[in-house]
C-alpha cells in the first residue's frame, strides 16, 4: 500500500519561534488562515500589513491570548500549547502591547516587578532590593536617567507608560519579545533608546518581532519583513533586498502612486479668507481656500500649523487679524466655527476629538444632535439612520455603529472622526495629520474621502509632516516656519527640496556680519 504524500508544512528548526500552518476563526469570520511564519532568534522579524490583515490576532495567538482553530506553535523545535499569557511567559514569549497596562496607585518599580515583587519575612515589600534591582534594569536597558522609578503610575506620561512595559516584558528570561507599535508615543531620544535596547536583544540570540505601519523605522531595524493580508502571509521579504514600493503592494494589492490620482476641482470661490492674523503663536497669516481646493499646510515641527488651525477653529484667541469664511466672521469660540461651516479633524484624535468609551452612533452624531432633535429629545431613529449611513460610507469597519470608539484600529477611529464632520456637511474642513498612526490601506482610503470632499466643493486645508502625502494630494502648498508663512508653492511647481527650502528658510539664509565682526 503506497503512503499518500505528506503535504503538511515542515517544522521549525531548534532555536527558531514560530507558528506552523495557524488559523483562527470567530464563529463565521476567518481571522487568520494557514500561517506559517519563523521568527528566528538573532534576527528583527518585522510584522506588516493593513488593519485587519491578521497581524494583533497572530500576536495574541504568539503570547497565549488566543488558542488557534487549527495548527500549532513551536519553540527550539518543539510543539508549544500554550493556554494563557502565564504560559507563553514561563515559556520565554514577551509582548509590550499598544496600549499599556499601568497600576495607577504604585510606583514604577512595583509596576514593572508586578507578580514578582521582592520580599522580606512576613511578606514586607522589601524597598531597598526593589530599588536595587529597578536601577539596576534601567542601567542595563539604556533608560538611566529618561525614568523615574518613584513615580506613580497615574503620573506616568503615554512615553513612561510605554516604557515601563518594555521593562515589565523584559525581566527573567526571553526568547522572543513581540514589540506592538513601540514609539507610538515616545520622544526622539526614547526612541533611540529602544532601537538601541532591541539591537542589543539581537545581539543576544532573542527572537524579536516587530510591529509598526512606519517605514522609516522597519528598514533602520528589521532583518526580514513579513506581510500579512487578509489573514494570509503575503510574503516574506530580505529587508535589504525591498523597498517600500514592493510592501505597499504586498500589503494592498495596488501600486503606490494610485493612492494619490485626484483631478484639481478647485474653484475661483474663495471660502476661507485669513488676512493677517496672529496670536501668541503665529504672526502675520494671510491665506485663501477655494471651493473644491485642497492646500497643504506644511513646516516642521514647531512652525504653528497645529496652532493656526486651532486659531481658526475658535480655540485659541486671536490677537489681530481677520479670518472669514463665506464673508463673515469665524467668530471667538469652537461653537461660533461650527455654526459658521468650519470642522476641524485635530492632531491628537484620542484625546482632542473622541468620546473613546461612547459608541460610534455616539460619536458620529454629537456635532448634528440640535438637528436630530424633536422638543428638546434626540430622535434615536434619525440618529441611528445617520450614524448607519456614514458607517457604511466610509467603510468603517466594525461589528456595529454602537461598538465602542476605543476598540477600533486607528485608521477606523479617524473615519469615525470624519464622519463627525461629514455629517455636519462643512463648507470648510481642517484636517491636522490625518493618516498619522494608520496603516497603509487606510491611509488610501482616507485620500478617497479628501478627494470626495473636494468634488463635493469642501474646502480643505490639510496639515502633514509626510511630505510625499501632501505632493501628492494638494493643489498649493503653503509653507510654515516659526509661526510665519515663508512661501507658497503651485503644485507643479511643488518638490520635497522646494519644500524644505521653505520650511527651513530662516536657518538657510545667509546673515551679513556686523561691522567689524571677523571670520
Amino acid at each position: 500500500m503506497t503512503t499518500p504524500p505528506d503535504h503538511s508544512p515542515p517544522p521549525l528548526p531548534p532555536g527558531t519561534a514560530g507558528v506552523v500552518a495557524v488559523g483562527k476563526r470567530f464563529g463565521a469570520v476567518r481571522a487568520l488562515g494557514g500561517v506559517t511564519l519563523d521568527f528566528p532568534g538573532g534576527q528583527v522579524t518585522a510584522l506588516m500589513g493593513e488593519n485587519g490583515a491578521g497581524k494583533s490576532t497572530l500576536l495574541k495567538i504568539l503570547t497565549g491570548d488566543h488558542q488557534p482553530t487549527e495548527g500549532h506553535l513551536h519553540l527550539d523545535g518543539h510543539r508549544l500549547d500554550l493556554r494563557s499569557p502565564a504560559d507563553a511567559r514561563a515559556a520565554g514569549i514577551r509582548i509590550i502591547p499598544q496600549e499599556p497596562e499601568i497600576i495607577p496607585h504604585v510606583t514604577v518599580a512595583e509596576n514593572v516587578y508586578a507578580g514578582s515583587l521582592p520580599r522580606r519575612a512576613g511578606r514586607r515589600l522589601d524597598r531597598a532590593e526593589l530599588r536595587r534591582r529597578i536601577l539596576a534594569d534601567l542601567e542595563r536597558l539604556g533608560f538611566a536617567g529618561v525614568l523615574d522609578p518613584d513615580l506613580l503610575g497615574s503620573q506616568l506620561t503615554p512615553a513612561q507608560r510605554q516604557l515601563v512595559e518594555i521593562l515589565r516584558a523584559l525581566t527573567g528570561e526571553a526568547k522572543v519579545i513581540a514589540f506592538d507599535e513601540p514609539t507610538s508615543s515616545l520622544s526622539e531620544q526614547e526612541v533611540e533608546a529602544l532601537f538601541a535596547l532591541i539591537r542589543r536583544l539581537r545581539a543576544d540570540g532573542v527572537a524579536v518581532v516587530y510591529v509598526s505601519h512606519r517605514m522609516q523605522e522597519i528598514f533602520r531595524l528589521a532583518d526580514r519583513i513579513a506581510v500579512l493580508r487578509d489573514g494570509e502571509l503575503a510574503g516574506v521579504q530580505d529587508a535589504a533586498a525591498t523597498n517600500e514600493g514592493e510592501l505597499v503592494r504586498l500589503m494592498v494589492g495596488r501600486d503606490l502612486s494610485a493612492m494619490f490620482t485626484r483631478e484639481r476641482v478647485a474653484t475661483d470661490r474663495v471660502v476661507l479668507d485669513v488676512k493677517g492674523l496672529s496670536t501668541d503663536d503665529v504672526h502675520g497669516i494671510d491665506l485663501r481656500v477655494h471651493a473644491g481646493e485642497v492646500v497643504g499646510l506644511a513646516g516642521l515641527i514647531g512652525a504653528g500649523r497645529s496652532e493656526l488651525a486651532l486659531a481658526l477653529a475658535g480655540d485659541l484667541p486671536i490677537r489681530s487679524g481677520t479670518a472669514t469664511l463665506n464673508g463673515k466672521p469665524l467668530g471667538g469660540s469652537p461653537g461660533a466655527a461650527i455654526r459658521a461651516g468650519l470642522g476641524l479633524a485635530p492632531e491628537e484624535r484620542k484625546a482632542q476629538a473622541l468620546f473613546l468609551h461612547r459608541s460610534i452612533r455616539d460619536n458620529t452624531s454629537v456635532a448634528v444632535l440640535e438637528r436630530l432633535r424633536r422638543f428638546r429629545f434626540v430622535r434615536r431613529g434619525a440618529e441611528k439612520q445617520l450614524a448607519q449611513e456614514y458607517t457604511e460610507r466610509l467603510r468603517v469597519r466594525t461589528p456595529s455603529i454602537e461598538h465602542e470608539v476605543r476598540k477600533l484600529s486607528g485608521g477606523n477611529q479617524q473615519k469615525v472622526v470624519l464622519a463627525r464632520w461629514l455629517a455636519r456637511k462643512p463648507e470648510v474642513l481642517i484636517l491636522d495629520e490625518p493618516t498619522r498612526g494608520i496603516d497603509v490601506g487606510a491611509k488610501a482610503e482616507i485620500y478617497r474621502i479628501i478627494a470626495d470632499l473636494a468634488e463635493q466643493g469642501v474646502a480643505l486645508l490639510v496639515i502633514s509632516s509626510e511630505l510625499p502625502e501632501l505632493l501628492g494630494l494638494a493643489d498649493r502648498i503653503v509653507v510654515m516656519q516659526g509661526g510665519r508663512i515663508t512661501g507658497e508653492l503651485d503644485r507643479a511647481d511643488a518638490t520635497e527640496e522646494a519644500v524644505l527650502h521653505l520650511a527651513m528658510a530662516d536657518d538657510l539664509t545667509p546673515r551679513n556680519p556686523s561691522p567689524g565682526a571677523t571670520s
